[in-house]
């Protein structure tokens, strides 16, 4: 399998507080690949050194083979796309302008906005389907929009690796899904290496090829969905006694939490105790 981008025995570190220690990963060439986990696992960290924004207190990412902080920022940004966690778009700023921001890693001092760049960023829009929102200020959007905005502008960088840190958080279901759909498709009909850091377990395991399960900065599993997501390794990873069974509409792994005790059958709210009970 081949493997573009990968982190080879790193130390993830800020300042003083350590992250991940030895920590490797690989994704796989052509994948939708998940990071899950939960809460200050790493999800989020890792994804920033893969990004190149972090750089690993040891250890290496490596893009194409080559160490990815020996490469120009510009080179990177030819091969490797962005969506970070919180996107702030400068005020007043129309659709338009900002998608046609992605093509910056490609204009040159001999080589400015040409027929080319305007037909990308034409395409990457409507790929997103933004297009009737071009002339529109991004402020003015929903968040679904703004965040199919945000996915045009990477888009327009034309690169074969987009990494997406949480794309789906603060937007309802319904936005969720649309998100992770059209994800879906730039994955399956453009052929991109999408790599993505998703909290819900049954959205990544209906979406993704490729799973990297962690907790405490280290990884637990990685393979496909329906080797790694087990009633097992949920218990492990996210300390959720659950089942696991097949969605009815996709047949990916959907995990069932386990039912909590009725009121009255000893649970601490009907005790009035404080001790935990599990589910």
């Amino acid at each position: 399998m081949q493997h573009r981008l990968s982190g080879e025995a790193m130390t993830l570190a800020y300042e003083r507080r350590t992250v991940a220690q030895d920590l490797t990963v690989a994704v796989p060439d052509r994948s939708f690949t998940v990071i899950i986990g939960p809460n200050a696992c790493g999800k989020s960290t890792l994804l920033r050194a893969l990004a190149r924004l972090l750089r690993p207190a040891a250890g290496a990412v490596l893009l194409d083979g080559e160490d990815i902080h020996r490469r120009s920022a510009r080179s990177v940004a030819r091969t490797l796309g962005l969506l970070p966690q919180s996107s702030i778009a400068p005020d007043g700023i129309g659709v338009a302008e900002l998608v046609a921001r992605g093509r910056y890693p490609h204009q040159r001092l001999l080589r400015q906005w040409s027929r080319e760049d305007e037909r990308i960023v034409t395409e990457s829009m409507a790929a997103t389907g933004v297009a009737d929102l071009a002339d529109r200020a991004v402020d003015e959007l929903s968040g679904g929009q703004r965040q199919r905005v945000w996915i045009a502008m990477a888009l327009a960088q034309q690169t074969p690796l987009l990494l997406l840190d949480e794309p789906t958080t603060y937007l309802d279901i319904a936005h969720q899904i649309e998100i992770l759909d059209l994800c879906a498709r730039l994955h399956e009909e453009q052929g991109r290496t999408l790599v993505a850091v998703l909290h819900d377990l049954n959205h990544a395991a209906r979406y993704a090829t490729h799973l990297i399960a962690m907790r405490e900065g280290r990884v637990v599993a990685a393979g496909p969905p329906a080797e790694v997501v087990t009633a097992e390794l949920v218990e492990e990873v996210f300390r959720l006694p659950c089942r696991v069974i097949d969605d009815p509409e996709s047949g990916t792994p959907l995990v069932v939490p386990a039912a909590r005790r009725r009121a009255g059958a000893g649970t601490p709210w009907a005790t009035g105790t404080s001790a935990a009970v599990a589910p």
